[in-house]
């Protein structure tokens, strides 16, 4: 270990993971350490075992349960999958598509419209605004940002959201569900920024349910998501990577100049030239920016109301609950092997507003019906407030409480550019992904 390395990252969360297999594939060369005995990190999957006690026998055998603590689906066209074609990491993972991608509107529970034949269809909206909605969608479908024809007078670099939505006249109870389920905003913020933003995560939706013909836009693993940073962690030992577990304490050293220069473990210090690493391995480097609250369910049953759908996510919008952010739940069962045959995992998750999940979480839960076992638990969200220019140190933003990766790959591209300068080129053929993803 006593070696001279580009970067040393330290923890094998998923966002770490991806980082060191991209630096790894630029060519530097890159020491990754974690204190843990097992992948994953925050993000790691665990059968019952380890979640504790020993499981009731009712639940069946725990080595056939694969729970993804941060589970979150992929959106099929989306940056991550554009990250795993990128760096070829598809080989080592099979995807299949998930079934439904629902809504949370008036105390139901909806399918959402992705397009406009899906807008004449949706029972969201009354017959005025399903004709103006599909206008809308219209609008979206044929947006070419090279195309002045498709922009009809629009300069979406300058024009609002909130504008955009007003030409077409849609009602704010459609402006809900379109900004939080399909465009996937975590606020209101959007409707006041230049609309490009919005058309496109629009597009991506629509694109990326179009890619499998399924139920929704999102893909996930077999066996779940902790095969992702093995997936990684391998692409990295390919190009050169040393991966080490069980390292005790990873001390990062900082010179008089309060430089990161190397990282210690057992009496033995790896010198780099930048560190990676989670919040939890720099807790002085990080300021705490909220709190996710969750319940993880056992079920012997899809969630009600989502046309029997073995895998499912259900957004709950902040203004449907009165709440300042939004709920989510995600179903995934024994389809993608992460749970024995006839038995659903159901999440409920959102950033914690009081310290009583078990009462925050209720109105998600109430959706669920039977459940067979719960957990709760909160976890402290943090980010980093150091200058990294300054002391050499790159640290992730902890995950958030949404069950899609958008706003994780966000972090993770944002990183790779301060890492090394350079901007990640996501231009690659999708079809890579289509073969590594079981058809329906």
């Amino acid at each position: 270990m006593d070696e001279e390395y580009d970067v040393v990252v330290l923890g094998t969360g998923l966002k770490e993971c991806i980082l060191s297999g991209l630096l790894s594939v630029d060519g530097l060369k890159v020491l990754h350490m974690d204190r843990n005995d097992y992948y994953g990190g925050e993000s790691t999957s665990l059968n019952l075992n380890q979640e504790g006690d020993k499981p009731p026998e009712n639940l069946g055998a725990s080595r056939d349960y694969n729970v993804d603590m941060i589970p979150k689906f992929m959106m099929a066209n989306g940056a991550l999958v554009r990250i795993l074609i990128h760096t070829d990491v598809t080989k080592y993972l099979n995807f299949k598509a998930v079934d439904g991608s629902f809504v949370y509107n008036k105390g139901k529970i909806h399918k959402v419209p992705a397009n406009d034949v899906e807008a004449l269809k949706s029972p969201l909206m009354g017959l005025f605004e399903k004709r103006r909605a599909r206008k809308f969608f219209i609008y979206v479908q044929d947006y070419d940002e090279n195309d002045p024809k498709s922009h009809e007078g629009l300069d979406l670099n300058k024009v609002k959201a909130r504008d955009v939505i007003s030409k077409y006249g849609l009602d704010d109870n459609t402006v809900d569900f379109i900004g939080h389920a399909l465009a996937l905003y975590l606020d209101e913020n959007y409707l006041d920024e230049p609309a490009l933003d919005f058309v496109k995560r629009m597009k991506l939706y629509a694109e990326s349910l179009a890619r499998f013909r399924g139920g929704s836009p999102y893909i996930y693993p077999l066996y779940g998501l902790g095969e992702l940073p093995q997936a990684f962690a391998r692409l990295s030992a390919v190009y050169g990577g040393t991966y080490m577990l069980c390292k005790p304490e990873c001390k990062v050293e900082f010179d008089a100049d309060g430089k990161a220069f190397g990282v210690t473990s057992e009496g033995e210090t790896a010198k780099c030239k930048k560190v990676v690493c989670d919040p939890s391995y720099l807790p002085d480097k990080v300021k705490k920016i909220g709190k996710v609250a969750r319940a993880i369910c056992i079920m012997s049953h899809p969630i009600p109301n989502t046309n029997n759908s073995h895998s499912v996510q259900v957004i709950l919008p902040q203004k449907q609950l009165k709440r300042k952010s939004d709920m989510y739940l995600f179903c995934c069962s024994y389809t993608h092997n992460v749970a024995p045959k006839g038995k659903y995992i159901a999440f409920v998750t959102t950033e914690a507003e009081t310290d009583d999940p078990q009462t925050e979480l209720k109105p998600g839960i109430d959706l669920l019906g039977p459940v067979d076992e719960i957990f709760f638990d909160t976890y402290d969200r943090y980010e980093p407030n150091n200058q990294h220019d300054v002391d050499n140190c790159f640290i992730s933003t902890s995950y958030d409480a949404t069950t899609h990766f958008e706003t994780t790959v966000q972090d993770v591209i944002k990183m790779y550019s301060k890492i090394t300068g350079k901007t990640l080129d996501l231009s690659v053929d999708l079809s890579a992904a289509s073969a590594a993803t079981e058809e329906e």
